[in-house]
C-alpha cells in the first residue's frame, strides 16, 4: 500500500509543479502540497481519518462551487486559455480529484 501512497505524493507534486505560471499560484501550490502532508502522516500512522474525511469534504464543496457556469471543456486553443470557464473547469476537476483521493485515503489502511 505504501507504493500507492508514494505514487499519490508524486502526482500531487506534479500538480503543484504545473501551477507556477498561474496568477494565484501560491494558493494552488499550497492546495496541492497539503495532501502530501496528509499522505505522509498516513504512511507514518499519525493521521486521523476524520481529518482526511473533513478536509476532503471541503475540497469537494470547493470543487462544486468552482465549477464553471458554462462547461467549455479543458483544452487550449492556439492562443492559449480561451475563456475563464476553461480555467474554472480545470480548477474544479483538480479540487474534486484531491477531495476524492482524501476520501479514499480515509478508508485505506
Amino acid at each position: 500500500m505504501k507504493y500507492v501512497y508514494y505514487f499519490l505524493i508524486l502526482v500531487f507534486v506534479a500538480f503543484a509543479g504545473v501551477q507556477y505560471n498561474d496568477p494565484d499560484s501560491a494558493l494552488w501550490i499550497l492546495l496541492y502540497l497539503l495532501p502530501i502532508l496528509f499522505i505522509w502522516r498516513k504512511i507514518k500512522g499519525t493521521q486521523p481519518n476524520e481529518t482526511l474525511y473533513f478536509v476532503g469534504l471541503m475540497y469537494i464543496f470547493w470543487a462544486i462551487n468552482q465549477f464553471p457556469p458554462e462547461w467549455e471543456g479543458l483544452t487550449l486553443d492556439a492562443m492559449g486559455m480561451k475563456t475563464i470557464n476553461i480555467e474554472l473547469g480545470r480548477e474544479s476537476l483538480g479540487l474534486g480529484f484531491t477531495g476524492l483521493v482524501l476520501w479514499v485515503l480515509t478508508f485505506l489502511k
